[in-house]
C-alpha cells in the first residue's frame, strides 16, 4: 500500500533545515525575539538604571547642588571615613584567605581522602548557608562577649579568654563563618572536576605525596581557588550584618552607608560610599568571570573521575579537622537557640518562652516574621519564574545571537552588585515621582514610583540580589537537556511554548525547585537589600534582628534568628524529601538519552 505523505509537515521540516539565512521568520520566532526585548528591558531597568541615579546623587552636594567629585575628595579627606575603606580591604582579604585555606583543607577531605562520615560533614559543612549572619554575629556576642561563656572561663570553671570580640576580631570571625560555605562549594567543584590520570602518571614517576600535592593537585585547581578568593572577598567585602553587631567602633563601608543615609540622612554620602563598595565588587566579579571562563575551557570530556585510597593517618587528621569544623559552626547556633530559650543569660539558665513574647521588646514580632515568609515565598515563585524562562529564552532561541549574548551578559552583572548598594540605589529610582532629564530642563513622570513601599518591591529587589545563581543554575539544567526536543517541535509545527511546559518544565523540575529554595532561603535570611527599602507598615524579621540588637534585647534577637533559621532549615529538608526520587528519575533520564 502507498503512503501518501504529509506534505505541510515535510515542508516544515524541509524548511528547518535550511541554512537560517533563507528562512521566513515564523509567529515563534517573533515570540521568542519579543520576549527577549522584554528581560532586556526588565534587565535594564531593575539593574543598570538605577545605578544612574546613585551615581548622580553621589555628584551633589546635600541640597542637591552639583559638587562634581567633591563628596570622594571629603570622603578621602575625612580620617575616620578613610579609615573605613582600609578596614574593608582588610576585613576582606583577611576573611578571604581564612575561608579559602580552610574551606580548601575541608574540600579536600570530602573529595581526596577515604575518610568515614563524608556524607555528613558534606551537609554539615553547608549549615552556615541557612544561618542569617546577624545570627552568627549574636552566637558570637554569647560565646565571646563581655559576658559570653568563654570570656568568663565557662562559669569559673577554666580561666576566662576575653578575644576583644567587638572589632575586628569579632567581625573576621563572623565573616569567615559566613565565607566559609560558600569557598567549600566552589571548591568541592573544582576538586571533582581533576582528572585521577594525573595522579596515576605521578605515582608511576614516583613522585612523593607533597610534591604530587604543589605539582598536580594545586595546579589542576587553580582557577575554582581563584574563583572561591574572588566569591569571599566580594561577600565579606560588602556584608553588613556581621559588621554591624560585632563591629563596635571598627567602621567599615558597609556600616557607614547605613550611618550616613539612616543616622544622619545624608543621602550624598551614602551615595558617594555606595559607589566606591560597588568599585572593587565589580572589579572582582570581572576577575571572576574571566576564571570562570578559562576554567570551562580547560575542563577535559576523557577525564576520569578519583577513587581516594584509604590513608588512615591522613583519613584520621581530616575526620578531625571537619569535626572542628563543624563543632564550632554547630555550637555559634547552638548557643543562639539555648540563649533565646534561657531566663536570663548568663545569670538565670532556667528554660523559658519568655524571650519567644515579642509583643514585650516591639520590633514587629510575629508579624515581621509573617511579613519575611511572604516576601520569600512571593520572590521564590516570582524569581524563579523570570529567571528559569529568561535562561530558557537565552539557550533555546535560535538566532538572535546579539540579543542572547546580552541577555546573559545583563543576566550575571547582579552578582557584582552588592546588597546595601541595590538597596539605596532602588530608593533614589523608585522613591523619586519624577525623573529630570539632564541637559534638558524637563522631567518625566516616573512609571515606577507607585512600587515604592510596597511587597512588589521587596520581591523585585530580592528577585536581582540573586537572580545569578539562580540563573546559572537554570542555564546548567537546560544544556543537559538536548536541543532535539526544539528542533523536532519546530519541524512539525509545534508551538516553541508547548515544547516548554511538557517536556522541558518536567525535565528540569530538579533545578527549578534547586532554585525556589535558594531564593526562599536567601529571601529569608538576608538584610542588606531590605535595610533601606522596607516600609514601617512592613516590618520584617531580618530587620528586627537589628533593631533587637539596638535595642539592647539580644535575647529577644537570638529568638527571632532561630525562628529564621528552623524555618529556612524545615523547607530545605522538605524540598530534599520530596524531590530525592524525582531527582534521581530526572537523571537517570538524562543519562539513558546521553548514553
Amino acid at each position: 500500500m502507498t503512503t501518501t505523505p504529509n506534505l505541510p509537515a515535510l515542508q516544515r521540516a524541509i524548511a528547518h533545515l535550511r541554512p537560517k539565512s533563507q528562512q521566513v521568520a515564523t509567529s515563534d520566532d517573533w515570540i521568542r525575539g519579543g520576549l527577549l526585548v522584554v528581560t532586556v528591558l526588565w534587565l535594564v531597568s531593575s539593574v543598570i538604571l538605577p545605578l544612574w541615579p546613585l551615581f548622580i546623587r553621589s555628584l551633589q552636594a546635600r541640597d542637591g547642588t552639583w559638587i562634581g567629585l567633591g563628596n570622594y575628595a571629603r570622603y578621602f579627606n575625612t580620617p575616620s571615613l578613610e579609615a573605613s575603606f582600609y578596614h574593608s580591604l582588610y576585613i576582606a582579604f583577611a576573611t578571604t584567605v581564612i575561608s579559602v585555606v580552610l574551606g580548601f583543607i575541608y574540600a579536600y577531605a570530602l573529595t581526596r581522602t577515604a575518610m568515614v562520615g563524608k556524607r555528613f560533614f558534606q551537609t554539615m559543612g553547608l549549615l552556615t548557608l541557612y544561618i542569617p549572619p546577624l545570627a552568627n554575629a549574636i552566637g558570637l556576642i554569647y560565646i565571646f562577649g563581655n559576658q559570653g561563656l568563654v570570656t568568663r572561663g565557662f562559669f569559673g570553671l577554666l580561666p576566662g579568654w576575653d578575644i576583644n570580640l567587638y572589632g575586628a576580631n569579632g567581625i573576621i570571625i563572623g565573616e569567615v563563618l559566613y565565607c566559609f560555605p560558600q569557598a567549600v562549594i566552589l571548591l568541592l567543584t573544582a576538586l571533582s572536576l581533576t582528572d585521577a590520570r594525573l595522579y596515576e602518571a605521578a605515582e608511576v614517576l614516583g613522585d612523593p605525596p607533597l610534591r604530587t600535592f604543589f605539582k598536580v593537585t594545586i595546579p589542576s585547581v587553580k582557577y575554582g581557588l581563584i574563583s572561591a578568593f574572588f566569591i569571599c572577598f566580594i561577600l565579606a567585602f560588602t556584608d553588613f550584618g556581621v559588621p554591624k553587631v560585632v563591629g563596635g567602633d571598627y567602621n567599615v563601608l558597609a556600616t557607614d552607608i547605613y550611618k550616613q543615609v539612616v543616622g544622619q540622612q545624608n543621602f550624598s554620602m551614602g551615595a558617594t560610599i555606595s559607589i566606591l563598595l560597588l568599585i572593587p565588587s565589580v572589579f572582582a566579579f570581572v576577575i571572576d568571570r574571566l576564571v570562570q571562563r578559562r576554567q570551562t575551557a580547560l575542563i577535559s570530556a576523557k577525564a576520569v573521575p578519583l577513587q581516594p585510597k584509604p590513608k588512615p593517618v591522613l583519613d584520621r587528621l581530616m575526620l578531625g579537622f571537619c569535626g572542628t569544623i563543624v563543632a564550632l559552626a554547630l555550637g555559634v547556633f547552638a548557643t543562639v537557640v539555648l540563649a533565646s530559650l534561657v531566663q536570663l543569660w548568663p545569670y538565670d539558665f532556667s528554660l523559658s518562652l519568655r524571650n519567644y513574647d515579642f509583643s514585650r521588646v516591639g520590633g514587629g514580632g510575629y508579624g515581621a516574621f509573617w511579613n519575611s515568609l511572604r516576601m520569600s515565598g512571593y520572590t521564590a515563585i516570582f524569581g524563579t519564574l523570570v529567571v528559569f524562562t529568561s535562561a530558557y529564552l537565552i539557550e533555546k532561541s535560535p538566532g538572535l545571537r546579539w540579543l542572547r549574548s546580552l541577555n546573559y551578559f545583563l543576566s550575571t552583572l547582579p552578582l557584582a552588585l552588592p546588597g546595601l548598594v541595590l538597596g539605596i540605589a532602588y530608593v533614589f529610582f523608585f522613591n523619586n515621582p519624577i525623573w529630570p532629564l539632564p541637559g534638558l530642563g524637563i522631567a518625566i513622570h516616573n512609571p515606577f514610583h507607585g512600587l515604592y513601599g510596597t511587597m512588589a518591591l521587596l520581591v523585585i529587589v530580592h528577585t536581582i540580589h540573586f537572580y545569578t545563581v539562580g540563573f546559572l543554575t537554570a542555564t546548567t539544567a537546560l544544556k543537559q537537556i538536548d536541543g532535539e526536543f526544539e528542533a523536532v517541535s519546530a519541524s512539525m509545527g509545534v508551538p516553541f511554548y508547548k515544547t516548554f511546559f511538557r517536556v522541558t518544565v518536567p525535565l528540569a523540575l530538579p533545578a527549578i525547585l534547586d532554585i525556589s529554595v535558594y531564593y526562599f532561603v536567601n529571601t529569608m535570611v538576608t538584610v542588606s537589600a531590605l535595610i533601606f527599602l522596607y516600609p514601617p507598615t512592613l516590618p520584617m524579621a531580618a530587620v528586627a534582628i537589628i533593631n533587637l540588637d539596638d535595642a539592647g534585647n539580644i535575647a529577644a534577637a537570638a529568638a527571632m534568628s532561630t525562628l529564621v533559621v528552623v524555618t529556612s532549615l524545615t523547607v530545605r529538608g522538605l524540598y530534599g524529601f520530596a524531590t530525592k526520587g524525582l531527582k534521581q528519575q530526572s537523571q537517570a533520564w538524562l543519562q539513558g538519552k546521553g548514553g
